[in-house]
């Protein structure tokens, strides 16, 4: 579906949104009442009830924080100063409380919990920039690997995500004000592209993270499928194999992950890994698991710069050594449900 103008994200969603969430919010015993009543007609525990609570807490969330976003743009001088280093640090932080905010109400209402295994991926050598290369499946994934970068790590995310995001208007007005660049499907291989993702990956400093997720989407059996065979359609032969070999992962795209490390020679790189959420990709997946009780498990592997081949093929290489790594821990770390009667208190750990 194509994206609105500005204009219209700007001027009509967003005060629709705000104006929506009024009109919910001062009327959700009415809402929860409904939803209550049409439990008993649903099978699931309280599935209906969830599913309203989560849809009205998100609308009050994103029209909380567009509001939040007016009261910056006010005192930058109606968006004068808005990108200087003060009010981008502002920006960061307001993105810190509401992931926080937004992460909590998912632990407490859909019994979701995420465990860090492996190492802290700042423990290697901290205050160093890094470029952070994500696998990405699951609904909310995105969202949980910046809530952790910005809460857990103190890190300042420069984000390479999908222009459809831009829907939501309290992430198009707060991530287009911050360092980040939406891509169209399609337009992945452009010179263009390229350019726009160097121009990101310069500068980063020592609590800077690039994110890049190279799958490019979610992964799906019959996305898997396509990538395969686009890989065996441009005779990119050898390569296709090794794809053929990921069970649970897409191939990566590496163009614009070695433009970032071109960008950034510095940088270390940090390849991320987590599994809970893998069989939850359409709207119809999420129904059918709530409430999902489920434990997120995030692993991180960090790569120091000197480590980093240089030449093309080595560098393809390398990528795919990793994506085959993350692939078999995946495998070793499918989702497993948690126990009744867990205390749903979410808890960080890093364990060696």
């Amino acid at each position: 579906m194509m994206l609105p103008p500005v204009w219209v994200r700007r001027l009509v969603i967003a005060p629709l949104v705000v104006l929506l969430a009024v009109l919910m919010f001062t009327t959700l015993p009415v809402w929860l009442l409904l939803a209550l009543a049409a439990s008993p007609l649903v099978p699931g525990h309280l599935r209906v009830p969830r599913l309203a609570f989560l849809a009205l807490v998100y609308l009050v969330w994103d029209a909380a924080a567009l509001v939040c976003l007016a009261v910056l743009w006010f005192a930058s001088g109606f968006g004068w100063k808005i990108r200087s280093a003060a009010f981008q640090r502002a920006h960061y932080v307001l993105t810190g409380r509401f992931l926080g905010v937004l992460f909590w109400l998912a632990e407490w209402s859909l019994h979701l919990t995420v465990d860090i295994v492996g190492t802290d991926p700042d423990t290697g050598m901290p205050g160093r920039p890094e470029i952070v290369v994500s696998r990405h499946a699951g609904p909310g994934d995105s969202f949980i690997l910046i809530h952790g970068l910005v809460n857990w790590f103190d890190r300042e995310p420069r984000i390479v995500l999908k222009a459809a995001l831009q829907w939501d208007p309290a992430v198009d007005i707060l991530l287009n004000r911050l360092p980040n660049r939406f891509i169209s499907p399609g337009h992945t291989h452009t010179r263009s592209l390229e350019q726009e993702i160097s121009d990101l990956a310069t500068g980063l400093d020592d609590n800077d993270a690039f994110v890049i997720f190279p799958e490019g989407g979610n992964f799906t059996p019959r996305r898997r499928i396509r990538a395969i065979a686009f890989l065996r359609d441009r005779g990119m032969d050898d390569i296709a194999a090794r794809a053929e070999g990921l069970r649970n992962v897409l191939p990566p795209k590496p163009t614009g992950l070695f433009t970032a490390i071109d960008a950034a020679p510095d940088a270390g790189v940090i390849f991320c890994a987590h599994t809970g959420l893998d069989r939850m990709i359409t709207v119809g997946d999420v129904w059918r698991e709530l409430p999902m009780d489920k434990q997120l498990v995030m692993r991180f592997w960090s790569v120091p710069p000197e480590e980093i081949p240089a030449g093309e093929e080595e560098r393809v290489r390398w990528l795919y050594d990793w994506w085959a790594r993350i692939d078999a821990w995946i495998e070793e770390n499918k989702p497993r449900p948690r126990p009744l009667g867990t205390d749903w208190t979410a808890r960080r750990r890093v364990a060696p």
